[in-house]
């Protein structure tokens, strides 16, 4: 069969990128290696500003209604409670920033609000399709797998995970760091004797590691955190969870009722040194691994998507020249090596989990996308994320929501651009200040000025239909 794009990997950053090509009219099929979606919770925290992308998407109300706010952290000695612990800076939500806070979300159910969502738009997944080779050529890619028929494809996007398939047939390495040499157990479980209103942590005893015990919003799951000595060969089974739990905390071994999902792994941070090869992109852990420390790595992932989703569309309407998908890895790659030292600094204990972590302060002021063109800007510029706020009784991210570019004029008339750019006008926005705006599909600004004539030659070379 033929298709536009395929997208290995049916992980939040493969279901965010189909949604999104799904919504622009493009033809994309999702396969996926497994027989269903990933059913555990190795992420489960939501930054600011991926809610700010799943409002954009669509998947805002469906998010919110299956998670919750992070429980405070309740420290535990012997059996008694001896202090709280805080995971997060406190921020207060703003006009300007309306998401606050992380959101709590099991993984394997934002990838289901998100399937959802991509079938609703009548977006495609294929499961049990285990890529096995590819070939590519200067006008697209066939793709073979395990079972099933071959795939040719225009444009091929690898988000197969950190042992991607994609990128080791590619030859792509990544460089990084072990980020802590003492293996992690998780597992999510059904746990009695704890209640759901903190985030109960036991500190190391003896020559035991810590044990961290959450509640996952929205369900009746626990999910088991337990770090232990380096070369230890962790055991996932019941019985042995069971032994951990019982060790390290006060609760008996039977208060381990169900082991639903468990894993372990390594914390490493590592970077693709490269984000494409011809006609094949990595997106999400293909390109970048993090330490869960922070939760990062889900939100750079979407990210990833969600730059990549708009530039991809654009390219296979014709809407603009090829060269245009260059800046994927040029704007994206930058930002992942940034969100790696993050990580790894929050799981070194080294950065708080607050303003760096909420990535509404990441942009693209370097890229070759951007024009500022103001010579002494103050506040906000070319290249950062576009606030939220009202403008002339008007929600920008209401206007900024679809697929299209938004023209911001603030206290300046607006030029006469394309039909497809959504226009805002009005006098005043404090975030914004005086100027012209115009703000890309994924909610970057990408020219910021006052002179017409400029903003137009901008937009003539850049903006989609």
């Amino acid at each position: 069969m033929n298709t536009d794009v395929l997208v290995v990997g049916a992980g939040p950053t493969g279901l965010a990128l189909g949604i999104d090509l799904a919504r622009r009219g493009v033809d994309a099929l999702v396969v996926e290696k497994a027989d269903r979606l990933f059913p555990g919770s190795r992420g489960k925290g939501l930054q600011p500003r991926t809610m700010e992308v799943f409002d954009d998407l669509g998947v805002l109300d469906a998010i919110l209604a299956v998670g919750g706010t992070y429980p405070v952290g309740m420290v535990w000695q012997d059996g008694e409670r001896v202090g709280e612990h805080r995971m997060f800076d406190p921020a207060e939500a703003t006009e300007d920033s309306p998401y606050n806070a992380p959101w709590m979300v099991p993984q394997w159910r934002t990838q289901q609000v998100l399937f959802e969502r991509l079938e609703e738009l009548g977006g495609r997944v294929s499961f049990g399709r285990e890529v096995v080779g590819f070939e590519q050529g200067a006008d697209g890619v066939t793709v073979r797998f395990a079972a099933g028929a071959d795939v040719r494809a225009r444009y091929v996007v690898a988000a197969d995970g950190g042992r991607s398939v994609v990128r080791r047939t590619l030859g792509i390495a990544m460089t990084g760091e072990t980020v802590d040499p003492n293996p992690l157990l998780v597992a999510d479980v059904r746990i009695t004797g704890l209640d759901r209103d903190n985030w109960h942590v036991f500190p190391p005893r003896g020559e035991s590691g810590y044990l961290a015990v959450c509640p996952l919003a929205g369900t009746e799951d626990f999910q088991v955190v337990a770090q232990f000595p380096e070369g230890t060969v962790v055991d996932l089974s019941l019985d042995a969870i069971r032994a951990v739990v019982a060790a390290r905390s006060h609760l008996a071994a039977e208060s381990v009722t169900e082991v639903r999902w468990a894993s372990d792994f390594r914390p490493r941070a590592a970077l693709a040194d490269r984000f494409r090869s011809g006609r094949i992109f990595l997106a999400g852990d293909a390109a970048h691994v993090h330490s869960p420390a922070g939760g990062q790595g889900l939100n750079t992932s979407v990210q990833d998507a969600y730059n990549l989703g708009w530039k991809l569309g654009a390219v296979l309407r014709g809407d603009a020249p090829a060269a245009l998908l260059d800046t994927y890895e040029e704007e994206r790659r930058p930002i992942a090596a940034h969100m790696l030292g993050i990580s790894t600094g929050v799981h070194r204990g080294e950065v708080r989990r607050g303003e760096a972590t909420r990535q509404l302060g990441l942009g693209y002021r370097e890229s070759s996308l951007t024009e500022e063109t103001r010579t002494a800007p103050s506040g906000l510029r070319a290249g950062d994320r576009a606030p939220d706020g009202k403008l002339d009784g008007v929600r920008l991210f209401d206007a900024f929501r679809g697929p299209h570019w938004t023209l911001v004029a603030v206290g300046v008339e607006a030029p006469e651009l394309p039909e497809s750019v959504r226009v805002v006008t009005g006098e005043d926005q404090p975030s914004y200040g005086k100027g012209l705006f115009l703000v890309r599909p994924d909610g970057y600004v990408g020219w910021a000025g006052e002179d017409a004539a400029t903003l137009v030659s901008y937009a003539g070379r850049t903006v989609t239909r």
